[in-house]
């Protein structure tokens, strides 16, 4: 099926008599009539329903769907993106290891990486997103353990290579992560280019209507832990919280994800409720429909932006000029996404006027929306950075962040005009 079908149809199939939308399976625990079922199911060794901690029908439906989109074997549901990027990570690291990552990361996955999990052992160095071939694989070292970028920088919206990333990640025998929120499977699919995990918060577009916070970790199922000997032990050895379970031997290509399973969400828990992922499945449902409007719309207000007196720079790789029009023309062809980044000629104070002379776009820290937002980034999202971290990760002090909802284009631009008029 095309992707357009999958998004209404991928994940869950009624049967005679059953209902055509999604049920919300809203329990906790699920019954058994010998103790000996349940007990094959804390084994491992079958298929079914016990504790929604772990799994649930309607999870997991919605799960199977977001897995079909980006072409993976399997997938979990999370509480949030930022713990489906926390368990990306520590379902294969540990205390000692090391990570390198992209520096322009999302602020929230930059500080996971640089202090969070630094407490937990785990260091991190960070590389410029555009760094070279061989800039990149100079920062990994005997204990790397994964190399981390997103597709579309938020909100610096620096488009990543892909291909050369990937290139690096597996000569040093690690996976590559992508965090692909802002282009969706829609516009990208990382594993046709060579990443071997994905993650989302399908708090964005996914949902697309501020109605969920949650996340989702999908694996392509193409990367050989057991190729690396015992550097991924926690997959390729046995498991004695799970009587010695190997998840590489019994699961096969899915032992990765059953490992944050069985695993991190047995003992972190940061499972989504059934009524947030049946939310999340209506928003998918129409995500094909948004993002086209969610491109044409940015691409309409860029262009207006771009010309204005006041706008220093946008950032926008649907614009000819931009930097990365080259990367976006490679990777997303149909469009990137509907988020715009621009400075304005008087800095923070201009930047602070325009935002407050706005009366259809929200000032808010969500994104990815069907409705218009902005968001000042060194003020909100990367707060907890200094000024040379700013710079690092592409934000300027009087960097605008834009995205640009579905509402129609004329009225958007209006008030964008008469906001700029206040700058």
């Amino acid at each position: 099926m095309k992707l357009e079908t999958e998004c209404i149809h991928a994940g869950y199939t009624p049967g005679k008599g059953e209902p055509c939308a999604l049920p919300i399976v809203q329990s906790t625990t699920f019954k058994y009539d010998t103790t000996d079922e349940m007990g094959q199911l804390f084994d491992l060794k079958a298929e079914g329903y016990f504790y929604t901690r772990l799994q649930n029908p309607t999870n997991d439906a919605v799960a199977a769907k977001v897995a079909e989109l980006e072409g993976g074997v399997a997938a979990i549901l999370t509480s949030s993106g930022q713990a489906a990027n926390f368990y990306a990570v520590f379902n294969i690291c540990e205390a000692g290891d090391h990570v390198v990552a992209a520096s322009t990361i999302y602020g929230g996955t930059f500080n996971l990486l640089a202090v969070t999990l630094k407490k937990l052992g785990i260091e991190c160095t960070f590389v410029d997103t555009d760094a070279s071939y061989e800039e990149i694989c100079a920062a990994f070292r005997p204990n790397t353990k994964v190399l981390f970028a997103e597709t579309i920088a938020n909100p610096a919206l620096v488009i990543l290579d892909i291909e050369k990333y990937a290139k690096a990640a597996h000569a040093h025998q690690v996976p590559l992560i992508v965090d692909n929120t802002f282009a969706t499977p829609v516009n990208c699919r990382p594993f046709e280019w060579g990443a071997d995990i994905v993650t989302h918060s399908t708090t964005k577009y996914m949902d697309g209507h501020g109605l969920q916070v949650g996340g989702v970790i999908v694996d392509s199922g193409n990367f050989d832990w057991e190729a690396c000997g015992d550097k991924y032990h926690g997959l390729t050895t046995p498991d004695e919280s799970y009587h010695g379970i190997v998840y590489t031997k019994q699961f096969g290509k899915k032992a990765y994800i059953t490992k944050a399973t069985s695993q991190l969400m047995r003992d972190l828990g940061s499972i989504p409720s059934p009524m947030n992922c049946f939310l999340l499945n209506i928003g998918l449902e129409t995500l094909p429909l948004r993002m086209e409007r969610h491109c044409s719309n940015a691409q309409k207000a860029a262009e207006f932006l771009d010309a204005h007196e006041k706008v220093v720079s946008v950032n926008f790789a649907g614009l000819p000029g931009d930097k990365y029009h080259a990367l976006a023309e490679k990777y997303l062809p149909n469009g990137t996404c509907g988020v715009i980044s621009f400075e304005l000629k008087g800095g923070r104070e201009a930047a602070v006027r325009f935002m407050d002379s706005l009366k259809l776009a929200n000032i808010a820290t969500h994104v990815a929306s069907s409705r218009t937002m902005v968001l000042h980034p060194a003020s909100h999202t990367h707060r907890q950075m200094n000024d040379a971290q700013l710079l690092e990760a592409g934000v300027s002090p009087g960097m605008i962040r834009l995205s640009v909802g579905i509402e129609n284009i004329e009225d958007i631009i209006e008030d964008l005009r008469q906001a700029l008029e206040n700058a």
